[in-house]
């Protein structure tokens, strides 16, 4: 895992999301893979959410626990972890951080605005060997009822924090960690920040399906991250390189891992052409 090649306590904010480990994105995580059986909506022919697995969970904490035990190491005292999660396994997420030393501060949400997933039975019960006039029964007694899945609008982000060395005051002046910056937020800037987070999806994807907005991002960063270039900002999933965009666009200081080779060069290209 290149994460042991940091030094201890020298990143000052991990920000990243990993993968959520539904329907195939876990660790064996594949781009191309992905593509052919992923339509709006639909994963391997069934709707998202849909396809539920206890084992999904337990395979996602036992997957995040040793990263998460890194990023302890490797963080300053006081310093935050910001990790994305999907909604339905985001406990398993916030246990591998717990377990892995954090202290579980809050629960954020990135809130936008999504397509309607849920689906409607009528197509399922015309399938079925039954008489059709029992099917226009069944048909009607269920109009309106959809698979148990509301609009997405939000994905959820855990706020975690390493242990401090002191108090927040003495943390903050030994280790310039510990402590959030509500002076200029990115996002509703005159507004105090909220753990509701609204900025739209992107459309600029830069060959990543589950690409998260440079402006999300960079808002985290301002809150979480000191100033200075002398702040790194570390991201284990970088994937197209968002974080590191939005790192640069902040001042800070980068380092991401990303094991797809092809996409880790996209993502060093696109993060070097980021303008402070």
């Amino acid at each position: 895992m290149g994460m042991k090649g940091i030094d201890d306590s020298t990143i000052s904010l991990v920000l990243t999301d990993p993968p959520y480990f539904i329907d195939g994105m876990d660790d064996e995580w594949d781009n191309a893979r992905l593509r052919s059986r992923i339509k709006p909506g639909v994963i391997g022919g069934l709707p998202v959410g849909m396809k539920f697995d206890r084992a999904q969970g337990r395979n996602l904490y036992k997957f995040l626990l040793p990263v998460a035990q890194e990023w302890m190491r490797a963080l300053k005292p006081g310093g935050f972890a910001l990790c994305f999660s999907q909604p339905r396994l985001v406990h398993h997420t916030a246990m591998a951080l717990e377990d892995a030393g954090f202290e579980i501060r809050d629960m954020l949400a990135w809130r936008y605005e999504g397509q309607p997933k849920a689906f409607k039975q009528e197509h399922f019960i015309r399938r079925r060997n039954l008489p059709p006039e029992v099917k226009e029964r069944m048909i009607s007694d269920l109009e309106g009822r959809k698979t148990p899945q509301l609009k997405p609008q939000m994905e959820l982000i855990v706020l975690a924090q390493a242990p401090r060395d002191g108090t927040f005051a003495d943390n903050w002046l030994q280790h310039r960690a510990g402590l959030i910056d509500t002076s200029n937020p990115l996002v509703e800037p005159m507004q105090f920040p909220g753990t509701v987070i609204p900025v739209p999806k992107t459309r600029e994807r830069s060959g990543h399906m589950a690409a998260k907005p440079v402006d999300l991002l960079r808002h985290l960063i301002r809150i979480f991250c000191a100033n200075g270039s002398d702040a790194i900002v570390l991201d284990s999933f970088a994937g197209s390189g968002s974080t590191g965009v939005a790192a640069r666009i902040e001042g800070r200081g980068f380092k991401g891992f990303e094991k797809d080779e092809a996409t880790a060069r996209a993502a060093d290209s696109r993060v070097a052409g980021a303008v402070p």
